[in-house]
Parts: C-alpha cells; structure tokens; sequence
C-alpha cells in the first residue's frame, strides 16, 4: 500500500513538474477586428505556410466557437475575451451608451480625471475605469505580485485598454490626424517611455502613407466579389472605390493619418510597434510570465468602408497573414520557440452588405432608427397619455425609461409590457424583451440567452430589441455587426504554443471559455467575474 502511495505521490509531482514546464513566458493574445469564422478557409489558398496555417496545424483550434451574448461590438467583444464573462458581469455592455445617472452618453474608454501623453488631445484623456471585473493579464500581476507585465496595443484604444484590464503597466493606442503617434495616458506612468517617443519621432506612420495596391494580382482574387460594385464606401478625393490607393494624395481629404486605420497598412504600424514593445519592454525575458493584448483593428475599418465581400478586405487578410508569419518569427527569435503562448481570435463578426444580399433575393434590409424614435414616442403619447420626455433615451436597440415618471413599479412594468406589443409589430424588428422580462423569467432558449447575457442590471435599458437577420441600422454600403445572429457572433479560435495540444474541435464553446483557459495554463486564479469554462482539450 506505501508503494501505492508513494507511486501515486510521485505521478502527481510529476504532473506538477511538467504544469510548471509548460507554463509560457510570455502569452500573446491576439484580436482580429471583425474577424469572421469564415476568413481562415475562404482565403486559405493565399495564405502562407507560416502564418494562419502555422497555428492551424501546430496548435488546437476550435471551430465552432461563439459569442455567447449580444450586443456583438468592439469594445465588449474585446473586454469579454480577456475578462472570461458577458457585460452581465464586466459591464461594458457598448461602445459607448447612454448613462442613466446622469443623462449623458458615456465612452467606454474615456476619462476626464486622466491626462493625456503623446498628444495634447482629447483622444488621450482614456482608462479602464468603468471595466468593473478583471482580466487573465490581471490576474496573473496579482499572482505574480506585480513582477511579471502587460502591455496592451492597438489601433483603438479601447482595443488596447480594455484586455489589458486595470494593472497593466502601459496599454497605447494609435492617434492620426496630423500626428501618426501611439500614445497613452497618465493612468499608467507620468510620461511616456522613451522608445514610444524614439518610436513616434521615426515617422514609421509616414512611411505607409503609399500606395495600396493588391498583394498579389487583383485577378487572383476569386474569393471576393468584383473589385468595382455598389456596396462600397470608398475614401473621399476618389470616385471610385477600387484598387490602386495613392493614401498619401488621399489622406489630405480622410483625416491624414487617420486613413491608414481603414486599409491593410494599418495592421502592419501596429506590428511594427508590437514588436518594439517586446524588444524595448523585454516581454518574455523575466522570470515570471508576461502578457502582450494585441488588437488589429484596421480589419474591423476596412470591413465597414468596403463590405466583407471586398477585394480590399480579402488583400487585407493576405496581408495579415504574413504579417502572423512575422509576429511568430520574431517571437521565436525574442522568447524562444516553446517558450510563449498565443491565442488568435476576434472580438465579433460582421453581415454582408444587406443591399448586396438582397439584389442576390436573400432577405435583408436596412432600418430607419431616427424613423423609429419618432413612432416610438407618437405611441407613448397618442396611446399611453404619456408625455414623450417618458423615453429618456433609445440607443444600442435599447429603450431607456423615465423612472421618475412612475408613481408605481406596476405603472413602470405596464408601461414595458405596452411597448413590447408595440415594437413586436413594428417591421424589421424580430424579438422584445422586456426588463420585467429578462429579471424574473426563464430566458434559456438562444436568443433570449444571448440577451441576458448581454444585459447589466444597472446599466441597460428596459426594453430591448433585435431586428430580422441581416436587418441593419446603418449605411447602404458597407458592413457592420452587432446581432445575435451566426454572422457576428463566430469566431476564430486558435492557441499555439507552450503548454497546448495540437488538435481541433468542433464542440460548442464560447468567447468567455478563453480567459478561463488562459488563467488554467498559467495556474493562477480566475479573472473575478469569469462565468466560462476551461477548454480542457487544447491543454497539455
């Protein structure tokens, strides 16, 4: 029995030994802006052997991974992958929205208390502070009592902020204009640091104010629709929104720097300052674990101005690839090959431009929101005998109520009940879900899950709706997301690296399993309000 024992003992050490050898000295987590699931196999021909395809066969992917609230947008697409839970839990349920305390819209990011650094702008004044959770990267600076870091970049602050969560030693983001400069705030230090000034004064931004022309021959491309059609945006100062793109006669017209946010080149400035980052920051070279948040988010910019159907957003992925193929190489050099951890995903989808949809009779369309907030108010007063200023606020598909105007919380629930009949027969809209709803009832078939999912008791509204499949409230050309619908709510899932299986699945899992996952593989904790599970089949 003693044997037995001892045996056992020794299995379990082993076990533990080999946990501790597999844990990375760095994990990178990637985000594609707007990624769709589709993206890895529908331009897979182009890729190169290095970069999608290297994750792909030397990793575990998951193919049937989803996002398991609504609504489908940057900023809690972005905080649920690292935070490992919905906006139930985090909180930041938009982008921005409306803030029933005070009456005001509020930006996920922003923060007047803050100053900013590398600009003199407004674009600086940004935080993590209404993020209400924490994050993986959190996490493990408390595990490691602040000895291993993170660093958040991207393109977008919030795509930069809000992964990192409230302990990172520095997030950046990219602000255009005139400047071209990543820049911060003094949330994290009291300047920034001098390879982020050395970077700024290299004018690598202006470097890229060139021609945008196709990687590879346009005609190639057969994977995208035609290079010219009429579901495309396109850049001011050109008729045409078709290949080539001279940027630096165009960017005087779309806002000078800014233009590189909405084309290929994006993604490559923002390696370029990943890659300064883990050189000059030293990620991956202590003792204890680092953490990179890696946001590319010229994909979600290209996917609005050009469609996903585009020759631009096809160019944009074969150009992405490479640039994956870069990131791991210098990884290897830097870290070492076996010493790090990267995961790929996206923080949301996106639908086909609804009128390209329609013209090929898939049914779709386009809603009229401002058309909307007129009717919604004429039935308050025509049939309620309410005064209109009753519907404080709609935004995000969300109805916002005048609490002060209910004498009883029965007056407030008739009055939710009257505007769900109402909407539920208003056209292009498919689903309503009340507060009294989402509160006290069983939301457990899918839709209504996601919206649950999706709802903050103090900071949502009180009526909610979603509109039919491929139903948008936004231009006529373009692509956007948002929905509880397959489009927007797939995504790419692929973790390479120490510590991780080479493999695929295709069981159901969702966007908050990887935070979980990730706090698994380093051994520390769960990030605090973390509601996913374990992907227990990509670890070693």
């Amino acid at each position: 029995m003693r044997k037995i024992l001892l045996l056992g003992m020794l299995f379990i050490a082993g076990l533990n030994l080999h946990a501790q050898n597999q844990k990375p000295k760095l994990v990178v987590g990637v985000v594609v802006d707007q990624m769709r699931f589709d993206y890895l196999n529908k331009f897979e021909n182009h890729y190169s052997d290095d970069g999608f395809k290297r994750l792909k066969s030397g990793g575990f992917e998951m193919k049937n991974l989803h996002f398991d609230y609504v609504p489908t947008y940057t900023a809690p697409g972005h905080t649920s992958v690292f935070t490992g839970t919905s906006p139930m839990m985090h909180g930041i349920i938009s982008n921005s929205w409306f803030n029933k305390t005070n009456g005001e819209y509020v930006y996920c990011a922003s923060d007047d208390s803050v100053n900013p650094l590398g600009t003199k702008d407004k674009a600086g004044k940004m935080s993590p502070h209404r993020l209400l959770t924490t994050t993986f990267a959190d996490q493990n600076r408390l595990h490691t009592q602040f000895r291993g870091k993170t660093i958040g970049v991207s393109i977008k602050d919030r795509g930069a902020i809000l992964p990192a969560g409230h302990t990172a030693n520095a997030a950046y983001w990219f602000h255009g204009k005139d400047e071209g400069h990543f820049i911060s705030s003094d949330f994290y230090f009291d300047e920034l640091p001098e390879w982020v000034q050395e970077f700024n004064k290299s004018k690598i931004a202006k470097s890229y104010l060139k021609e945008w022309k196709t990687l590879k021959p346009i005609e190639s491309y057969t994977e995208s629709g035609s290079d010219e059609n009429n579901y495309e945006n396109g850049f001011k100062g050109k008729k045409k929104a078709t290949f080539p793109y001279d940027l630096k006669k165009l960017s005087k017209k779309n806002g000078g720097y800014d233009i590189l946010k909405a084309t290929a080149y994006g993604n490559s400035l923002l390696l370029d300052f990943a890659k300064a980052a883990i050189n000059h920051e030293k990620l991956g070279q202590g003792e204890f674990t680092d953490v990179l948040t890696l946001s590319f988010s010229s994909t979600d910019y290209v996917g609005h101005n050009f469609g996903v159907n585009s020759k631009e957003i096809q160019d944009t992925y074969v150009r992405l690839d490479l640039e994956i193929a870069d990131l791991l190489n210098y990884l290897d050099k830097k870290v070492g090959e076996g010493n790090y951890t990267l995961f790929l995903t996206a923080d949301h989808g996106a639908v086909h431009v609804p009128q390209f949809l329609k013209d090929e009779k898939i049914p779709a369309g386009y809603f009229d929101t401002k058309q909307f907030r007129k009717d919604v108010k004429s039935f308050v007063e025509e049939n309620l005998d309410l005064d209109a200023s009753v519907i404080r606020n709609i935004s995000n598909n969300q109805i916002f109520l005048d609490y002060d105007q209910f004498k009883t919380y029965t007056d407030f629930v008739e009055v939710q009940n009257e505007l769900k009949h109402f909407l539920i027969q208003y056209d292009q809209i498919d689903k309503v879900f009340t507060r009294e709803n989402i509160e006290n009832n069983d939301m457990s078939y899918s839709a209504a899950e996601l919206i649950k999912r999706g709802f903050n008791q103090k900071r949502s509204g009180d009526v909610i709706y979603a509109l039919n499949p491929s139903v948008i409230s936004y231009s006529r050309k373009g692509s956007t997301h948002g929905s509880s619908l397959n489009y927007d709510t797939q995504a790419p899932f692929l973790i390479y690296g120490a510590g991780i299986k080479q493999g695929q699945s295709f069981r159901k899992a969702y966007i908050t399993d990887i935070a979980p996952t990730i706090s698994a593989l380093l051994g520390t904790a769960m990030p605090n309000g973390a509601t996913g599970h374990v992907i227990i089949e990509a670890l070693k």
